[in-house]
């Protein structure tokens, strides 16, 4: 049985909350929604049950549910990561909430057990975000979150027996661990202790752990309590003889990096208080370590080539040379492998992989299967093998094997979902702006498709993150139905570079919403679909992007997701990870004109009172401290507040999940299955 309307929404009380920012004053009658209180919690449970209720009398989801969940089963794996001839990698069989954790001796040794996140918990949703061997590949440093928070706890297990060591490190966020050369410990970053909830994080500072002693015993390798909003990604070369960090500032693009000679070598300049060198400090480019040489460095770069580059850099002289150059094709990627330079270009935001020598000669390009994306590369300088995680639109993650001597490139581990590929195509068209810049639009279809089709348009255009083509199951279940999927590649993003994701932030994010809208136009004008079956689709600032369109453009789109969004741009500084993202929006209270700018697009801000909208599902989850539920709440409520009968607005609200990070299969099917379902039971020619 359809959903049946009118419907009454559940109650949001309003206030006469109002702030002054340089001068204008701001209403926010929704302030309470940011609290943690019994009244909240009735309200997101009411509210929860509507969407649920909504949801679950779409037409055929039973249906879709049980195809998607088919369509889910089929066996993944992630690179390997080789140690000395020992391959650690995790596999999911197909429909296992997490994918298990596996070591194997030798390219041809049988898989054994390493570690089954599956066994923490009854639903799933504790996951493994994060591995770390060390560099003999003795032990094993492990990130564990529970329900989907960026908060977790590091372990360590010995990868021969597979048992823990009684090492926890707790409260991390953001944080990786760096071996020492002697495996005796590792170095790792974490914020202060702080009460979990949706704390703001600074003053990060980098320990050393050595393994058998207490975390409170940890010793303190560095910090930078005069810039508190520094985070770090510590390093250790291949050779043991230096420390690397990396030092970044929120979302920015730009780094520092400094050295820590461990060794006793010289470098140039003099150390700080920490026993570091600080090679690149004027946070004017991105620095990112490659990989070393002795006291060579390579060094990935934009500084004076914002489509980046390679350059190395003599730690010990300070002597610089070029050693790869920027071409059109911007570089995402730099690794060293096998004594050779591997380099991941984009090409109209699909992957390009070519071989250099480390002087920087061509040696040649790898063939890669299709128009697709190098999610993941693995290998080191000593390994004979890169290992290729390669999908795209239609192929399934695939794990390629190039081996460096050889030439060669097999396939190493082949995914196979349960679909004929041939019944469907991917192409790529452009779409052009108002100012005449190029967009790509990646369009998958069925073959016989009859357009025009209900379209789910995509899109993020942001934080310098490329949008390339990517597989999933659940799109396959809506490519299935006879629908149009739409990917497009907005400014904001680095598929052409820095000056491309420089175009689509601060007081240029506009830009990216008509870049977006524009998309859209193209897609009516040339037949593909209509505005009343065209949908947008997108989270985190991709729901940003979504909320901020259907606001400006309602009579363009039929229907529109927003996950996770990001939805006050006033406040979203003053929530964990938000402040991160200050270099990337602006910030409101201490900048006037970055602050008229967001409210010009904030879309808690710019609801219109009279106008009128298509229907809008936003999702959330409870324990979402990246992008706190707030967010949707708020904007949810603001729009329920002037919705009409014909167009629902529900606020889907994920228990025991977060951000997305490790969520378990069963959720992401259920979660799959009432946004696909919603597109599929609005995108009408009749509306």
């Amino acid at each position: 049985m359809a959903p049946t309307m009118p419907f009454s929404y559940p109650a949001t009380r309003r206030t006469n909350q109002a702030d002054d920012f340089h001068g204008t004053v701001v209403a926010d009658p929704y302030r309470w929604l940011e609290e943690e209180t019994e009244e909240v919690a009735g309200w997101v449970a009411a509210q929860s049950d509507f969407a649920a209720g909504y949801l679950a009398a779409i037409p055929g989801r039973a249906e879709l549910v049980e195809r998607l969940t088919r369509l889910w089963d089929f066996p993944r794996w992630s690179v390997p990561t080789n140690r000395h001839g020992t391959y650690v990698f995790g596999y999911n069989d197909g429909l296992a909430d997490q994918p298990i954790l596996y070591r194997q001796q030798g390219l041809d040794g049988e898989p054994e057990l390493l570690l089954d996140p599956n066994t923490y918990s009854e639903d799933g949703a504790v996951a493994v975000t994060g591995t770390f061997l060390s560099h003999s590949g003795t032990y094993m440093a492990f990130n564990v979150a529970e329900g989907g928070s960026d908060y977790m706890d590091m372990h360590v297990l010995e990868v021969a027996s597979g048992q823990e060591t009684g090492d926890v490190i707790d409260g991390m966020r953001f944080g990786n661990a760096e071996w020492s050369p002697d495996d005796l410990g590792f170095y790792y970053p974490r914020y202060p202790d702080a009460d979990e909830g949706f704390a703001i994080n600074t003053n990060m500072r980098v320990f050393y752990h050595r393994l058998g002693e207490a975390r409170s015993d940890d010793e303190l390798i560095y910090e930078r309590p005069d810039l508190p909003g520094l985070g770090f990604f510590p390093q250790v070369t291949d050779d043991g003889r230096y420390l690397v960090m990396s030092c970044w500032d929120g979302t920015a693009s730009q780094t520092r990096l400094y050295v820590k000679p461990l060794a006793g070598d010289r470098v140039v300049g003099d150390p700080d208080d920490f026993g570091f060198h600080r090679l690149f400090d004027a946070f004017d480019a991105a620095h990112h370590f490659v990989h070393s040489e002795g006291s060579k460095f390579y060094i990935q770069t934009n500084k004076d080539a914002p489509r980046s580059k390679v350059i190395s850099f003599d730690v010990a002289s300070g002597q610089a040379e070029s050693v790869i150059s920027e071409v059109d094709d911007p570089l995402e990627a730099t690794a060293v492998v096998g004594g050779r330079l591997v380099a991941n270009y984009l090409h109209d935001a699909y992957s390009r992989l070519a071989i250099f020598a480390l002087d920087g000669t061509f040696v040649h390009d790898i063939e890669l299967p299709s128009m697709g994306s190098v999610a993941e590369m693995a290998g080191r300088a000593d390994d004979e093998d890169l290992f290729i995680n390669f999908q795209s639109h239609l192929d399934a993650p695939a794990i390629l094997r190039y081996n460096v001597a050889s030439r060669e490139t097999t396939s190493f581990h082949a995914s196979t979902a349960e679909f004929d590929r041939e019944l469907f195509v991917t192409r790529q068209v452009f779409a052009t702006a108002d100012d005449g810049t190029q967009l790509p639009i990646f369009l998958t279809h069925r073959r016989d498709v009859s357009l025009p089709a209900p379209t789910v348009m995509y899109g993020y255009g942001g934080f310098n993150i490329a949008v390339t083509p990517t597989f999933s199951p659940a799109r396959l279940a809506l490519l299935e139905a006879g629908a149009v999927f739409a990917s497009t590649v907005l400014r904001g993003g680095s598929e052409f570079g820095e000056s491309w994701h420089e175009a689509g932030m601060l007081t240029r994010k506009q830009r990216v919403f008509d870049d977006f809208a524009q998309c859209g136009e193209f897609l009516v004008a040339s037949g593909v679909t209509t505005p009343n079956q065209l949908g947008i689709f997108g989270g985190s600032n991709g729901g940003l992007l979504t909320a901020a369109s259907v606001l400006q453009r309602p009579d363009l789109f039929g229907a529109v997701v927003s996950a996770v969004p990001v939805t006050d741009m006033l406040r979203f500084h003053r929530f964990t990870a938000g402040r991160y993202w200050t270099p990337e929006y602006g910030n409101a209270d201490e900048d006037p004109e970055q602050f008229a700018s967001m409210l010009d697009y904030s879309p808690l801000h710019t609801v219109d009172p009279n106008g009128s909208y298509p229907p809008i599902l936003i999702t959330t989850a409870e324990f979402d401290d990246r992008v706190v539920p707030m967010h949707s709440f708020k904007w949810g409520a603001a729009l329920q507040a002037v919705a009409s009968n014909a167009s629902p607005v529900l606020i889907r609200i994920d228990r025991r999940a977060g951000h997305g990070l490790g969520k378990p299969t069963t959720k992401q099917i259920e979660e799959a299955a009432d946004i696909y379902g919603f597109f599929l039971h609005h995108l009408k020619e009749d509306g």
